[in-house]
């Protein structure tokens, strides 16, 4: 009775030795997929979104607050360099563009770059200054109309 007893406990053991062995390449990656993970959670959240707006246009010829062009948008941080994102929006349909305006300072100056749309435009990854080149202010504003100095907004803070 003993010889099966010990036979027994033999097999009980081989097969949990077995089973470990199976189980360790899953715990394994388990442990990787945990790192990987955490790895691109600090990624994310490095690259965090700053969100700013909405800024509106001027009203002109009779509209009310409903029917004016209007823009929102986020900078993130990336590597030491700010990029911008953001949508326009015309809400009146009145065959005239919206603009948006941005204007910006750095250690060579002030400089400013226009968008225009009609209906929507989507302002994706604009920018890449760096940090290190003095860059410290950014200004946005909002224009309707034939020309892209048409019932201006005022000119709001985005960084």
């Amino acid at each position: 009775m003993s010889t099966k007893r010990a036979l027994l406990a033999g097999a009980a053991l081989a097969g949990s030795l077995l089973a470990g062995v199976a189980v360790a390449p899953a715990a394994t990656a388990s442990t990787a997929g945990t790192t990987t993970t955490a790895t691109a959670l600090q990624q994310a959240q490095t690259f965090s979104k700053h969100f700013f707006g909405p800024y509106y246009s001027g009203f002109g010829r009779g509209e009310d607050f409903g029917h004016r062009s209007y823009f929102k948008g986020y900078w993130t941080k990336e590597g030491g360099r700010y990029w911008f994102y953001g949508d326009l929006f015309d809400r009146d349909r009145d065959r005239s563009y919206s603009y948006v305006w941005f204007k910006w300072h750095d250690r060579f100056g002030s400089h400013t770059k226009v968008f225009k749309t009609l209906g929507h435009g989507d302002i994706d990854r604009f920018g890449g200054f760096k940090g290190s080149s003095g860059f410290d202010d950014f200004k946005v504003r909002v224009c309707e109309g034939t020309d892209k100095f048409d019932d201006c907004g005022r000119w709001g803070d985005a960084f």
